[in-house]
């Protein structure tokens, strides 16, 4: 095998995800990767393709994406107006077919990085429409009669939220990786790699307060690491000093810029009960 994948200047992998990404390169099949949001999913293809020197594609999935518009799409509606217009192109009806991103990935004239973000949105019979694909590496154009092949496996990556149940079949095929949540030792690690010269004093007051809020019973959607490092910029932009995160008021319900690590109104109000509880 080529270079593994390693931690890159901007983005730490645990060996257990370091790990996984060379498991699912050794059995050629595609990393699924779980966990919650803001842990660095979508993140990690990006850093796979830098640290391995390949090209990144990456499918976007939404709730109305089919399986189809991986592979192509034959623009009907085009040829039908150019055949109406006596355009000589709509005698080769390749002029019309759209290759999509499997297609683009099976012939790129290098090996690269396929991200299939967020698998989950869409339709539950999607993965299964893509089980043949991902597993032969090649589909068939009906409008053309070819057949496309992978000239160079790519490093499939597909990323779930957990919003939907996959079926069985499809995760069979896919080597599974669950990111768990950084503890304070890598999320330390993380924040360097973000900021150089932050003074480690903000970092440790700002991850108690951090760790504080995710530990609260009954909230609604606990802060992710991309919102600490939110956070974090803005403490950094407004030069708090570490004293007013320390010596915080404790009649205050939720911390200074709470903004970026709060993210809806319920737990806004929870938190506010629970200050009150305390104060009492």
């Amino acid at each position: 095998m080529s270079q593994s994948f390693q931690s890159t200047e901007s983005y730490i992998a645990s060996e257990g995800l370091r790990l996984a990404v060379e498991a699912a390169r050794t059995l050629q099949k595609p990393l699924l990767v779980k966990g919650e949001p803001g842990t660095g999913k979508t993140l990690l293809a990006e850093q796979v393709a830098e640290s391995l020197g390949m090209p990144l594609l990456t499918w976007h999935i939404k709730s109305t994406t089919k399986a189809q518009q991986g592979l192509y799409e034959y623009d009907a509606v085009s040829r039908l107006r150019d055949s109406q217009l006596g355009a000589d192109k709509v005698y080769d009806i390749g002029n019309y077919i759209k290759p999509g991103k499997l297609w683009q990935a099976f012939t790129s004239p290098e090996r690269c990085v396929l991200l299939i973000d967020e698998i989950d949105k869409a339709d539950i019979e999607f993965p299964n429409d893509l089980l043949h694909e991902l597993d032969r590496m090649s589909f068939f154009v009906y409008e053309t009669g070819e057949t496309i092949h992978a000239t160079q496996r790519p490093v499939v990556i597909i990323t779930s939220n957990n919003e939907k149940e996959l079926p069985d079949a499809f995760l069979r095929r896919c080597f599974f990786h669950f990111i768990e949540f950084p503890d304070e030792a890598t999320m330390r690690k993380i924040i360097a790699v973000h900021f150089p010269q932050i003074r480690e004093t903000l970092v440790s007051e700002a991850l108690q307060i951090f760790f504080k809020l995710r530990q609260t019973p009954g909230l609604k959607k606990p802060p992710s690491t991309s919102e600490l490092i939110d956070w974090l910029t803005l403490l950094m932009a407004d030069d708090l000093p570490e004293e007013t995160l320390r010596n915080r008021d404790p009649k205050s319900a939720i911390p200074r810029l709470y903004g970026a690590l709060i993210k809806n109104e319920q737990d806004v109000q929870l938190l506010e009960r629970l200050a009150f509880m305390t104060r009492r």
